[in-house]
């Protein structure tokens, strides 16, 4: 089993790497739940906040189905 302790022994990339797939979660994550709590979208932002996906969710969210707001 692997613990928090056998976290120091990993590769420096291995970290690097996590760390950026965490930074990159984050991002996407608060671009959607901006987004989905500006356009008023409840189950959207229920759905980004409760669900990691790495960003794929907030992605889908923010260019497939949200609501397209016409500037004037």
């Amino acid at each position: 089993m692997i613990g928090i302790e056998s976290l120091s022994y990993q590769s420096p990339a291995f970290m690097a790497f996590v760390i950026v797939l965490v930074l990159w979660q984050i991002l996407w994550k608060g671009v959607g739940l901006w987004k989905a709590a500006r356009n008023d979208d409840r189950y959207w932002f229920i759905a980004i906040l409760l669900i990691n996906s790495l960003g794929i969710l907030p992605i889908l969210y923010i260019y497939f189905f949200r609501k397209s707001k016409k500037r004037i």
